[in-house]
């Protein structure tokens, strides 16, 4: 059988997670970041006897918060990430790690209270599957939270062109060897990432509603560390395979894969989405 998975991504992804564990990301931080994602999660339907996965969990910076509220947290990821996850999370027993990807673990089917899958399925080469194999790991009537890069279709024509014309260097950049990959990233995050940033931030206190902040680039990070935007200007121009979907495509995708009360998030990041997997 043919892995659903890219080798030379898998191997960035691991790279990227041994450099920023994310040991210098302070609690409030990760906490900030979790709630982006999480803030549409139905914690409600989850009892303290459940049990998940995290599919592509990289250095467990969501698991960390995830596996104090449950009884049992399958951990996977293809890559060497699964080491640093494994030093995280060491504090919580209730995890159990797996270095393994989607579609090649031993979770049985129809096992699963709730699962989530944040930034990961669109690196491999079929999304659809992926996200197919996930919810099949689900009970009936279980939640899946899940995390797609978005088309910019939410966006003006002036902001894709900027997208495309980043898509451009990362294409060059995600060939390079691994120090000069981090190198080159590292001074996007100096000139690219922190100026645009910042100026939003000043921009917000300023004039720009909250409405407007929105549309200047790179706004969301307004409010992070520069730890952050080092580690996403990596995990943005140093990953060779990256899709992209729109609003309608994610959620066919999730509606074929066999969910439906699909809600999506109604602020960045683009495009979260939470669904509930048929038969409950």
């Amino acid at each position: 059988m043919i892995k659903n998975l890219h080798e030379k991504t898998v191997t960035g992804f691991g790279e990227e997670w041994n450099k920023f564990d994310q040991s210098e990301l302070d609690e409030y931080e990760l906490e900030a970041l979790f709630d982006r994602y999480f803030h549409i999660f139905p914690w409600e339907q989850i009892e303290n006897n459940a049990t998940g996965f995290d599919m592509g969990c990289g250095s467990g910076r969501w698991a960390k918060l995830v596996a104090p509220r449950v009884f049992k947290l399958h951990c996977l990821d293809p890559s060497s990430a699964i080491e640093v996850a494994k030093k995280n999370l060491a504090g919580l027993p209730n995890c159990v790690f797996h270095k393994s990807g989607v579609g090649e673990n031993s979770i049985s089917e129809g096992s699963m209270d709730f699962g989530y899958s944040l930034g990961v399925l669109h690196h491999v080469p079929d999304t659809q599957l992926a996200l197919a194999e996930c919810v099949q790991l689900l009970k009936p009537g279980a939640p899946f939270l899940v995390y797609l890069y978005y088309a910019m279709d939410n966006k003006p024509f002036w902001f894709r062109t900027l997208w495309r014309l980043s898509d451009f260097f990362r294409r060059i950049i995600s060939r390079l060897p691994n120090s000069l990959r981090l190198i080159v990233c590292n001074f996007i995050a100096i000139s690219v990432y922190w100026p645009l940033a910042r100026s939003a931030r000043m921009l917000e206190t300023v004039c720009l509603s909250p409405q407007n902040i929105g549309k200047w680039p790179l706004s969301e990070y307004r409010h992070l560390s520069f730890y952050t935007m080092r580690t996403d200007a990596l995990d943005r121009f140093g990953t060779q395979l990256e899709k992209r979907f729109s609003q309608v495509e994610v959620r066919n995708m999730m509606a074929n894969a066999g969910l439906f009360n699909i809600k999506f998030s109604e602020d960045a990041p683009f495009w979260c989405a939470v669904g509930t997997k048929r038969g409950g």
